[in-house]
């Protein structure tokens, strides 16, 4: 019985033994300075583990642009810079909202066909020639996301955009965009900036709206033109350019030239080469000489300037035909089908006008702005 006694006796001072070692390591994994606050003989519950999100890097993916370049980009952009004004007036017709400038100034032709907000954007200039150099400072404080550039590529465009690119840390791109490619374009575009379907749309009327024009152009003898720039009258886009390619699809494009121009300005020619031409009809840039060309003297013996057939391109907010040569050349697409083929372009060019103000500037076009834009563009 004592033996028993004595057995049962070491076996509850060994549990009890235990018991207190297991407490001392309790308190030894205490964090320092803190005691457990749990009492003896409990159980401590384990706390949940949340869902709150967790930080994530941005993401990040890539787009291979019109001339091969793979780019990093962010997943969702909302700040969109432009390299020149092409870019601008082909983006501001997609997405106002992401642009965080502009290359030029509006002209102040703009003005009653834009919000004010869009109106008086930031200037922050261009890539390639024109009214001033691309502001770097200004691009890196605009918090851009992407640079896009729209148009011709140059032979440099490689080399220029990788150089840009590495000096600012800011993705940029180019897109390629001629007349008969713009709905491609606009497609591209809309793939970058995730927008798809409001570039569709845009790129629709592109398609169509070529087609339809395209459709005229083969069905009809072509007219003999010239389309003259400058102060005094005598320069002329030049078959081939790419300021041409509207007035080589409608016209026989009579200013035949060795080394075409790829300026808006054009080819400087003399008062004897246009005689030799001698045009049926004479398109002026707007701002030239429309008001004075058809009492010129020199110019009296011109098959055109004989006729009255001369006209002044339409502008506003730029110039329907060109310089620069963007996305706007559908609006001198159509009034150029109509001027010289009407039989053949049997559409209402007021309402062709206004739905293009509405869907490229977000404009409700009135009649009494329609009448001002082709005041000299229709016939006197």
């Amino acid at each position: 019985m004592k033996s028993m006694c004595k057995k049962l006796i070491s076996l509850l001072l060994a549990l009890t033994l235990l018991l207190s070692l297991a407490a001392c390591a309790e308190t030894a994994d205490a964090p320092t300075g803190q005691e457990s606050t749990a009492p003896t003989g409990t159980s401590t519950s384990v706390p949940e583990t949340t869902d709150a999100p967790q930080p994530t890097e941005p993401q990040i993916r890539t787009f291979t642009d019109s001339v091969g370049r793979t780019v990093e980009l962010p997943a969702e952009i909302d700040k969109v810079a432009l390299s020149g004004p092409m870019a601008q007036i082909v983006l501001f017709a997609l997405c106002p909202d992401k642009l965080v400038g502009v290359s030029n100034d509006w002209s102040s032709d703009a003005e009653e066909y834009l919000d004010p907000a869009y109106f008086n954007m930031p200037v922050i200039g261009q890539l390639y020639g024109g009214k001033g150099e691309l502001n770097l400072e200004t691009l890196l404080a605009s918090g851009a996301q992407v640079v896009i550039d729209v148009g011709e590529p140059k032979n440099s465009i490689v080399e220029d955009l990788d150089a840009l690119q590495e000096q600012t840390g800011i993705p940029f791109v180019h897109i390629t965009a001629h007349t008969d490619t713009m709905g491609d374009a606009y497609r591209m575009l809309g793939e970058l900036l995730n927008m798809p379907q409001e570039a569709e749309a845009l790129a629709q009327y592109c398609d169509s709206t070529y087609a339809r024009v395209l459709a005229i152009a083969q069905s009809v003898e072509k007219a003999k033109v010239l389309y003259l720039t400058g102060d005094e009258g005598l320069n002329v886009i030049a078959k081939g350019s790419y300021h041409a390619e509207v007035i080589d699809l409608l016209s026989d494009n009579l200013a035949v030239v060795d080394e075409p121009s790829s300026k808006g300005t054009g080819n400087e020619v003399d008062v004897e080469q246009i005689l030799i031409w001698n045009p049926d009809i004479i398109l002026v840039a707007p701002d030239s000489v429309y008001a004075t060309i058809g009492d010129d003297p020199l110019l009296q013996e011109v098959t055109a300037i004989k006729n009255g057939a001369y006209y002044e391109v339409p502008q506003g907010p730029y110039n329907w035909m060109g310089f620069p040569p963007s996305v706007q050349r559908f609006l001198g697409m159509l009034w150029m089908a109509k001027l010289l083929y009407p039989d053949a372009a049997d559409y209402d060019l007021c309402e062709e006008v206004t739905t293009y103000y509405k869907l490229f500037y977000h404009c409700d076009l009135t009649p009494a702005q329609y009448d001002a834009l082709v005041a000299n563009s229709i016939g006197k």
